[in-house]
């Protein structure tokens, strides 16, 4: 069944390209095709287009769609084009000329905005809360080892002191800037299109607030040619917010694949967490963290996958469109996944409290011993060549004794700011 069916049949070769894996993905966005049918459905019956009896008819009708959905029995055979075919031939096998009704005032085009939309401002409420959770978790760990130091680097060089305190509390403050991302995709996601129908309204008198106030969305996208062009700009700007979410899970993972190595054995994790090798006995693989790292640079490719998908497009509705929901529904589900192993894993993280016993990180404390005479009075310059040449000739003794005071250093980690500034972004619409 196509909703566009006009007596006549295309060749199968056709429908198989053009129809893609579209009833597999729409299997995850029909309950918000429901849900949009719904609020449809309502609004008919309050302009006057449809009775209050077909209305409520199609509104149960849909709830029991809406149920077969959450329970997992709702299918798309081959025969169907896509969820919406489905869901419309259901209504009209069970009430007959009220289920062909349901299509009035609108079109495939905003329908699939505004089931988009509905699945992507949720989806996007449980990746900010995930986030949120993966902050709590990071910022009790700083808490917990802020007094265990260990080597900072830079160009992979032995450089100077940082603590677990600083690690741990640099990724939670990284997360409350990715969820300024996540933030704005929702905002962009919240105008309900519905209403625009193909892209240029509809002569019928449909009364777009009262549909907006019944989805919920906070807005609506009110003129019906940038509803349209919002198709791929929405999924794009929520790539956005997802690949800057990634680009932090990825690089803590990469840490954490450098942080289990042997040769560093700064943190561990149980037995069960790690894999091992089929003929190395003494092998304990990041498996986990190695594919969080790929998972989330695949991810952030997404917004360029969609911007070159878009880019080029004039105004108006294209098929090239249909091509975005198979980029952006897998990755929603990368990122979630990610936020969900890296949350499971981390909670059993074990760090190494002796890591700077070692001699070989006696120059970590280069900079501080060289402050040390500064204070003392020695210019900067001077301090800079007398340390210098102590470490050349193998005098240096280092000052492990250190005391760093600043907002955001090792000795100040400003917890409770950094909370703060999560919640502020956490609470706001």
């Amino acid at each position: 069944m196509k909703l566009w069916d006009k007596g006549f049949s295309t060749d199968k070769k056709i429908d198989h390209f053009t129809v893609g894996n579209d009833r597999e993905l729409d299997l995850l966005l029909a309950k918000y095709d429901v849900m949009a049918s719904q609020a449809h459905a309502k609004m008919l019956a309050q302009v006057g287009l449809i009775s209050k009896e077909e209305s409520e008819a199609l509104v149960k009708e849909l709830g029991t769609i809406a149920k077969s959905i959450d329970k997992g029995t709702f299918t798309i055979e081959d025969n169907f084009e896509d969820m919406h075919s489905k869901i419309e031939f259901l209504l009209t096998k069970k009430l007959g000329d009220t289920g062909k009704k349901i299509h009035t005032a609108r079109s495939r085009n905003d329908q699939v905005l505004v089931a988009m939309q509905l699945y992507l401002k949720n989806e996007l409420s449980e990746i900010k809360s995930e986030v949120k959770s993966l902050f709590d978790l990071l910022l009790n760990l700083a808490e917990k080892h802020k007094s265990v130091l260990l080597p900072g680097y830079t160009h992979l060089q032995i450089a100077m002191p940082s603590s677990f305190g600083l690690w741990f509390l640099a990724y939670a403050e990284s997360l409350v800037d990715d969820l300024h991302f996540v933030q704005a995709a929702y905002k962009i996601a919240d105008q309900n299109p519905l209403g625009s129908a193909a892209g240029y309204g509809s002569s019928f008198p449909i009364d777009r607030t009262f549909t907006t106030k019944e989805m919920g969305f906070k807005t609506q996208k009110y003129n019906v040619v940038a509803a349209q062009m919002g198709r791929g700009k929405v999924e794009k700007a929520t790539a956005f917010g997802i690949s800057s979410v990634a680009a932090t899970l990825s690089k803590l993972a990469m840490d954490i694949c450098l942080y289990m190595s042997q040769n560093f054995d700064f943190i561990s994790f149980p037995n069960e967490l790690t894999t091992g090798s089929s003929i190395m006995p003494h092998k304990k693989n990041p498996d986990v963290f190695e594919l969080i790292r790929a998972k989330c640079n695949k991810i952030q490719a997404v917004p360029n996958q969609l911007t070159l998908i878009t880019n080029n497009l004039p105004s108006g509705y294209h098929r090239d469109l249909q091509l975005v929901k198979e980029v952006i529904v897998p990755a929603i589900q990368d990122i979630k996944a990610c936020l969900e192993m890296t949350i499971f894993s981390l909670k059993e993280i074990q760090v190494n409290p002796n890591i700077l016993d070692d001699p070989k990180y006696d120059y970590l404390f280069s900079v501080d011993t060289l402050n040390e005479l500064v204070k003392n009075g020695m210019p900067f310059r001077d301090a800079y060549k007398t340390m210098g040449q102590a470490i050349e000739n193998g005098n240096f003794k280092p000052k492990r004794d250190i005391e760093h005071t600043h907002e955001g250093s090792l000795g100040n980690l400003c917890l409770e700011e950094i909370k703060e500034k999560m919640e502020k972004v956490h609470s706001s619409n």
